[in-house]
């Protein structure tokens, strides 16, 4: 059993978020020696300590899907003009557009889900558990449980990345700093669709798009 004074004490040493201590925790048994190693090795620890830096350059890759079906214009940012320029960040970014084309996110991080929203969201839920008769104690429960998967499915952070689905989008851009060595930052996109919101179903349509760019 995995106490919240042994993640804090890890986040302390490793400055790690405290999902990866928890998570790091729980796979070496609670051994600290091994957890820190875990991260370490996970490249979390030294992203972590990067992550504050300040990240004014990068680049804006532009992705056209399907013939001109869809198009997404993505920044990305990081601390210097020389990692730009680097192989490696530029197939990071080209692979952060396909993401945008195939998963169709609305937000960068949950912190941009407008209050009203988020709100509106609380209220479906809310009536689906009642509808659904589930006792008024555990109402909430549910309704921040669900409110959870939304942030998931509209929030790029939080999404499955599309070549891997055990690896959260978060967790490529750490693993992107710890290879770098520079802090990066995905700073905003947009997604455009050819007649979204007009005679096709979007949620058949995302569904196309992401089968072709992961060769599904």
């Amino acid at each position: 059993m995995v106490t919240a004074a042994q993640v804090k004490e890890l986040r302390e040493k490793t400055g790690a978020g405290m999902m990866d201590c928890k998570k790091a925790l729980v796979e070496t048994g609670g051994d600290m020696e091994k957890a820190v190693e875990y991260l370490q090795k996970k490249g979390l620890a030294a992203a972590a300590k990067k992550a504050g830096r300040t990240a004014a350059e990068g680049v804006v890759e532009a992705y056209i899907h399907a013939g001109g079906r869809i198009g997404v214009l993505v920044e990305v940012n990081c601390e210097t003009d020389f990692v730009a320029r680097n192989d490696s960040f530029r197939e990071f970014v080209h692979n952060i557009a396909l993401q945008v084309a195939a998963a169709d996110p609305k937000y960068v991080r949950r912190e941009e889900v407008p209050e009203a929203e988020i709100e509106k969201q609380k209220e479906i839920l809310r009536a689906q558990a009642e509808s659904q008769g589930k006792p008024p104690q555990i109402i909430e429960k549910i309704v921040s449980g669900r409110l959870e998967k939304y942030y998931h499915e509209v929030c790029l952070l939080e999404q499955p990345y599309i070549k891997d689905p055990d690896l959260k989008i978060e967790d490529l851009v750490k693993q992107m700093i710890a290879s770098i060595g520079e802090n990066i930052v995905i700073r905003r996109f947009a997604r455009f669709a050819v007649g979204e919101g007009m005679t096709r179903e979007n949620k058949d349509f995302a569904q196309e798009v992401q089968e072709q760019v992961t060769g599904g």
